[in-house]
């Protein structure tokens, strides 16, 4: 199985079938509070959903299209991250995940988005990764803030939520700049 170690508690494993048996109840315990954010979670609530999930996951990772992981924190799933959209002509990738609620203000977010950029520009080669959040969801424009990342601009009307239509703020990561903010530490 695909792993990464983030830290000693925070460990994030390529998405397979046995997890959608963790998703549905981590995923309807925090409905109210994905749904503010997400479109999927109104759609995706049963193991059956989650099972659907990991297979067009797995499929996507086959194709070199996606990688999709589960966070894990202190052996506990609690949360998703993945690079998708990955264009090898381009060498781009958009990065993307949601944590459980209780758990944010850890640092795991940042710290998993940290080990995907270095498996983005590292084992695949990518030269640009995207991080796209709703333009009010301050949380997770925070996150890419932390993250070195350049705000190319918003994106009106991108995405529906709930009864929403959100704008969308789009930041970019270079592997350049990766590169330099790694090699001063």
């Amino acid at each position: 199985m695909f792993t990464l170690d983030v830290t000693e508690e925070i460990k994030l494993a390529l998405v397979q079938d046995s997890f959608a048996k963790l998703y549905a109840p981590l995923v309807a315990k925090q409905q109210t509070y994905l749904s503010q954010w997400l479109a999927w979670p109104s759609f995706c609530q049963t193991e059956q959903d989650f099972q659907q999930f990991v297979q067009r996951s797995l499929h996507e990772y086959a194709d070199k299209k996606s990688v999709t992981c589960a966070i894990f924190y202190q052996d506990n799933l609690v949360g998703n991250i993945g690079l998708h959209e990955i264009n090898h002509d381009l060498q781009r990738a958009c990065i993307g995940y949601w944590l459980s609620e209780e758990l944010q203000g850890k640092g795991i977010v940042t710290l998993s988005c940290q080990k995907m950029l270095e498996y983005a520009f590292g084992t695949l080669s990518m030269e640009l990764v995207q991080l796209r959040a709703a333009k009010e969801n301050t949380a997770s424009r925070a996150v890419a803030e932390r993250l070195g990342m350049s705000l190319e601009g918003i994106i009106s009307r991108n995405e529906r939520v709930q009864d929403r239509v959100l704008d969308h703020a789009v930041y970019a990561l270079r592997k350049s700049d990766w590169q330099e903010k790694h090699s001063e530490k």
